[in-house]
C-alpha cells in the first residue's frame, strides 16, 4: 500500500498562463481580497507540475478500506490511522470480516487513535448497514455515503473523489486554511470554502485540487508558521503576512 507525499522544498517556477484554462472563470467575479482567475490558473499549474498525480497519504486498496480509514481519521493523524490499518486489514478489510470481529476486538486494533470506542462503534455499524442495504458494496452516492454511521460530508467528498474518481472537494482544516490564506477560496466556514472552491477552480485542475490543497496545507502553508520562503505559490498567494527564512 504505497503512499505519495508533495515535494517538501520547491523552487518556484515561472509564472505562466493557462488561457484556456483562465478564459473558462474569468467571467466570475474575484471576491474580495480573493485571488484572480489568472493566478489560480498559475497556482493549480505549479502544484501539478511538483506533483503530477497527487495521492492521499491513508493506505487504501479498495474502496471500503478507504472509507474505514477516512472514517478512523477524524481528529487523527494520516501516520496514526496507517499504523493501525496495517494491523487491521491483513485480519479483517471488508465489511463482512469487521462486522464479524465486534465492536470489542475492533477496539483493540485501533485504540491507539483518537476516540477509538465511538469510531469502533460506528465502523461496525457501518459495515453491518453496507451488508445490509448495499450488498457489502460502498455505494457511489452521496446521499447513501452520509446516510452511514461515521460518514458525514467530508468523508463522503473524500470517497466520491479518490474512490470514484469524482470531481468533489473535501474542505478539512488543511484546505479551509489554504483557501482562506491565499485568496483562493474565502469562506467563513467549511460549506462556504467548498462551495467557492468548485466555483473558482478549473475544470481541469479539479479532480485533483483536494490532493493539491491539502498536502500544500500540511507540508508548506502550515497553521503556525507557513513556509513562505519555499512557497512555489508566493507570489500570487494574497496572504500579507509572509514569512521569511530563519524568523
Amino acid at each position: 500500500m504505497a503512499t505519495k507525499k508533495i515535494a517538501k522544498t520547491a523552487s518556484r517556477p515561472a509564472k505562466t498562463t493557462n488561457k484556456r484554462a483562465a478564459k473558462k472563470t474569468a467571467g466570475k467575479r474575484t471576491p474580495r481580497g480573493g485571488m484572480p482567475a489568472d493566478d489560480i490558473v498559475v497556482m493549480f499549474e505549479r502544484l501539478r507540475e511538483l506533483n503530477p498525480k497527487p495521492q492521499t497519504e491513508l493506505e487504501y486498496s479498495t474502496p471500503f478500506e478507504l472509507l474505514v480509514a477516512v472514517v478512523l481519521s477524524a481528529q487523527a493523524t494520516d501516520v496514526g490511522v496507517n499504523k493501525a490499518t496495517r494491523r487491521l486489514y491483513p485480519v479483517a478489510n471488508t465489511p463482512q470480516a469487521i462486522a464479524a470481529l465486534g465492536v470489542d476486538t475492533l477496539k483493540s486494533y485501533i485504540s491507539t487513535i483518537g476516540l477509538f470506542n465511538t469510531k469502533a462503534a460506528n465502523v461496525i455499524a457501518l459495515c453491518e448497514q453496507l451488508i445490509e442495504k448495499h450488498g457489502g458494496d460502498v455505494p457511489r452516492d452521496r446521499e447513501a455515503l452520509e446516510s452511514l454511521p461515521g460518514v458525514g460530508r467530508k468523508t463522503a467528498n473524500v470517497v466520491l473523489n479518490t474512490a470514484f474518481g469524482e470531481p468533489t472537494m473535501a474542505v478539512d482544516t488543511h484546505i479551509f486554511r489554504v483557501a482562506n490564506r491565499t485568496g483562493l477560496a474565502p469562506g467563513a466556514n467549511v460549506l462556504a470554502v467548498e462551495r467557492a472552491l468548485l466555483d473558482r477552480v478549473p475544470a481541469e485542475f479539479l479532480q485533483d485540487a483536494h490532493h493539491w490543497l491539502i498536502l500544500h496545507g500540511r507540508y508548506t502553508c502550515k497553521a503556525r508558521k507557513p513556509e513562505c520562503w519555499r512557497c512555489p505559490i508566493r507570489d500570487v498567494c494574497r496572504f500579507k503576512d509572509k514569512t521569511d527564512h530563519g524568523e
